[in-house]
């Protein structure tokens, strides 16, 4: 997420980047601007939270492996235990990402949550407990992706150190 890039640098996946940014704004435009519209709390609830769905879904299976290249999921085996898996793309793909699709996508995820906590802090205030439900179900999904893809980075990087630690063992045992 270096902000230094070269001047004329732009986004590789603009309709990618656009949809990354689409579903969020979708979601979070609609659960403010609701209350104008509709009278039901049923209706804001189920668009909204379909609308958070729909981002989540986005951002875990399409612009999290094309602009960043990584992708999470989760399984429970057989002793019903939860297991994290993670794809990232090699090392050399990696170093050829684009930093603007990866600034966005990093800071879209991170900003995204941290309105709905605050539009959770005004549901508080207001004393709008369902309210309060719908961006605690939203928040939850915003969670779920950072914790996933904060995950899969570290595991990205743990395995391009391993392999730059392999790759140097194997060539320095070859000298000798």
């Amino acid at each position: 997420m270096d902000l230094s890039q070269p001047v004329g640098e732009n986004y590789a996946n603009p309709k990618t980047c656009f949809f990354h940014v689409l579903f969020k704004a979708a979601g979070l435009a609609f659960y403010i601007l609701s209350t104008l519209f509709f009278d039901s709390f049923v209706i804001i609830f189920v668009v909204t939270v379909i609308l958070a769905a729909l981002d989540f879904w986005v951002v875990k299976n399409i612009s999290g492996r094309i602009l960043v290249g990584l992708r999470w999921w989760n399984e429970i085996n057989e002793k019903g235990e939860s297991l994290w898996k993670f794809e990232c793309l090699d090392q050399q793909s990696l170093a050829r990402m684009n930093k603007k699709d990866s600034w966005l996508f990093w800071w879209t995820i991170y900003l995204t949550a941290v309105v709905w906590i605050i539009l959770g802090i005004f549901s508080v205030i207001r004393f709008e407990p369902d309210y309060l439900l719908i961006v605690g179900v939203c928040l939850t999904l915003s969670i779920a992706n950072i914790v996933g893809f904060t995950k899969c980075r570290k595991d990205a990087k743990k395995q391009i150190q391993s392999f730059a630690s392999q790759t140097i063992a194997s060539h320095f045992s070859s000298t000798i």
